[in-house]
This record gives C-alpha cells, sequence and structure tokens, in this order.
C-alpha cells in the first residue's frame, strides 16, 4: 500500500483560512485539492479568493468562536458543500492589553468559551457526522506557549507579554487532540496538532524590531518562520502520508522549545 501527500478529489475545510498563516495553507490547498472552504470573518475569505484568484476555494463566512451558533451553521455548511475530507483549525480567541496582574477573570474565561470551546464543539460535530464514512483527519492548531510559557524578559513596553489565557486555552486543545484521537480512532478519524512557534508577521518585526531579534535569538536556527513554513506540516497531517498519525502535536518552530 503506497500513501501520497497527494490530496486531489478531496475537500478540504479550514477556517481562519484567511489570516496570516492560513492564507497560506488555503492558497496551497486551492491548488492540490478538489475543494477548499474558506471559513473566516467577513469579508476575509472572499477577499483571499479575489487577491490569489483562487478556483477551488469557496469563501464562507463565519465566527467559528461562537458555540451556541456553531452546531446549526456546521448544519448548514455540511448540506451546502457536503463533508469535509479533513479540517484545519486555526481559528481562536485571545484577550489584548493586559498584563497578568490586571486581567479580569471574566475576560480570561472568555478566550475559553470563544476558542477552546468551539474547537470542541466543531470537532465532535464533524467528527460524529464523518466518522460512518470511516475517513477523516483534523488538524487543530496549537501554539508555542501551549507548551512552553513566554519570556517576559523580551516584551518590553509598551508591549504585554503574550496572554495567560491564550497560552491556558493552546495547552487545553492539546488535550483535547489527544482525548479526540483516542475517541473516534476505531472510526478512522485522526486527530492532530501543529504546534507553531514564532511566526510574526512583517508589520509586527518592523514595529518592535528588538523583540523580533530576541525571538530570532530563541530559536535553534536563528531565525524567525514565514507563513509557508507552515503549509507543508499541516498538509502532510491531512493527507494520506500521516495514515498511521493521530494524537501527535507537530511543534514547528525553529527549535525553539528545544532548549
Amino acid at each position: 500500500m503506497s500513501y501520497s501527500r497527494n490530496l486531489a478529489g478531496k475537500s478540504i475545510w479550514i477556517t481562519g483560512g484567511a489570516g496570516y498563516l492560513g492564507s497560506a495553507i488555503t492558497r496551497e490547498l486551492d491548488a492540490e485539492a478538489e475543494q477548499v472552504v474558506c471559513i473566516d470573518l467577513p469579508g476575509r475569505a472572499e477577499a483571499l479568493v479575489r487577491e490569489h484568484h483562487l478556483q477551488r476555494t469557496i469563501p464562507v463566512t463565519l465566527d467559528v468562536n461562537d458555540a451556541a451558533a456553531l452546531p446549526a451553521a456546521l448544519d448548514q455548511a455540511v448540506a451546502a458543500y457536503g463533508l469535509p475530507d479533513g479540517v484545519a483549525h486555526l481559528a481562536f480567541s485571545s484577550s489584548s492589553g493586559h498584563r497578568l496582574e490586571d486581567l479580569p477573570a471574566e475576560v480570561f474565561q472568555a478566550t475559553f468559551d470563544r476558542s477552546l470551546t468551539p474547537t470542541f464543539v466543531l470537532g465532535r460535530a464533524l467528527a460524529e457526522k464523518m466518522k460512518d464514512r470511516r475517513a477523516g483527519s483534523f488538524v487543530l492548531f496549537s501554539s508555542m506557549y501551549g507548551i512552553v510559557a513566554p519570556d517576559p524578559r523580551i516584551y518590553v513596553e509598551p508591549m504585554k507579554p503574550n496572554p495567560i489565557d491564550y497560552g491556558a486555552s493552546k495547552a487545553a486543545l492539546l488535550q483535547l487532540t489527544r482525548y479526540f484521537a483516542v475517541h473516534y480512532g476505531p472510526a478512522n478519524l485522526r486527530f492532530n496538532a501543529i504546534t507553531p512557534g514564532p511566526f510574526p508577521p512583517a508589520a509586527v518585526q518592523a514595529a518592535h524590531p528588538q523583540f523580533a531579534a530576541d525571538l530570532r535569538a530563541k530559536t535553534a536556527l536563528n531565525r524567525l518562520g514565514v507563513n509557508d513554513e507552515i503549509v507543508g506540516p499541516t498538509l502532510f497531517l491531512l493527507s494520506d502520508s500521516a495514515a498511521y498519525v493521530t494524537g501527535h502535536s507537530l511543534v514547528v518552530d525553529g527549535g525553539w522549545t528545544s532548549w
């Protein structure tokens, strides 16, 4: 039996598919998959499709961080586009502008309500629909800050350290991935995580050059990631090349967490 990274004939859904990392994945999926359903906030997916002249990508406006509305929205999407063969889930929510000392408890909780809980709802809802088919792959996006804490010394005012609610929710997502993998493994559904390291957009690097230099210095490769470098690992986990990989966190961080 041979396995391939070829996604021809497959339908892939991607949430947050017009974001900095998501857009690179969506563009490559458009070239390789039969159908791509790019889910993002109003106008974002449509703009990506227009700008890059994507031919196989369907832009869908949906706030996947709204857990209460998500089941009905997913039912509508499945009715319109069919069941996916693979799902890449990049959408997330996080607080900003607060230090740990002044972060309100309700703002901390809101990250779980709008990031972790919707991931649970989305993964379970689609897996339940896909399990009778006995095929499918989910790739959930965590973060290096789900496995290590941010170094507060490199966040110089007016920057605030990466917020605790973000890291805690991303750590919980790794356990969610493992739990889903074990629960749905008998149905031949695979759940894995991508755990990115430092991928700051160019605008962030330009606005905070010392921060970018400090990030770079903490990687084993002594450089920052660019968004195209997240594509290969994601497509690998979505494809049949990873047919015997489940419950795994693929860390793509230039060696940031190696020391």
